[in-house]
């Protein structure tokens, strides 16, 4: 099976963005974007999708954390769409539910080429540390947008913002292992009826 990986260098009068990603890696992270909270929940994602990520931002963090955060949801969904290639042999769908003490979370992929979110979150706070909740929408749209991918993200249940936060990135991460690994009957095949993706 050939190499499912990328590198992307995305540069604006707002951001620089590096991104190197492997997508049968294991669990390998480096983070360095400026925005500690962004790095908190990229390596829950790294450490559950198993897949090796490189991130390098800068960004016009002096005016606030919003360019940066989504420019660098654009570069990953730009990485992850190249790296992911044909699409042959994956399960293509995945999902995850992911708890964190009164926390609950579900994600499900569908890696369709069709982009969509669907985020159905609502946080007890405006800000957990210095990062405005709000910008998790504009990553995960970011990432939809230019991985071509149908992502549901919904919140059952939680009311502590950090941990709710957690069981989203957590479950990304999950359900993302599940929709890129190979599927042993699949082998070439393309999971479609279109024979395509």
């Amino acid at each position: 099976m050939s190499s499912r990986s990328a590198h992307i260098i995305r540069h604006t009068l707002e951001t620089q963005i590096a991104v190197t990603l492997n997508l049968d890696g294991h669990a390998n992270g480096h983070l360095d974007t400026g925005i500690p909270f962004l790095e908190h929940m990229l390596d829950q994602v790294v450490r559950h999708s198993l897949i090796d990520l490189n991130v390098v931002a800068i960004g016009d963090l002096h005016i606030d954390a919003h360019h940066t955060t989504e420019d660098i949801g654009i570069t990953l969904g730009q990485a992850f769409k190249q790296a992911l290639g044909d699409k042959k042999g994956i399960y293509r769908y995945g999902h995850a539910y992911v708890p964190l003490d009164e926390a609950l979370s579900r994600v499900v992929i569908d890696l369709s080429g069709r982009p969509h979110l669907t985020f159905q979150v609502q946080f007890p706070t405006a800000q957990i540390g210095q990062f405005p909740v709000e910008l998790f929408r504009e990553f995960f749209q970011g990432f939809v947008n230019h991985a071509g991918i149908t992502l549901h993200i919904d919140n059952l249940r939680g009311s502590n913002s950090h941990h709710i936060a957690e069981t989203l990135f957590k479950a990304f991460g999950r359900a993302l292992y599940m929709s890129i690994s190979y599927h042993p009957a699949l082998q070439d095949k393309i999971p479609s009826t279109k024979g395509c993706l």
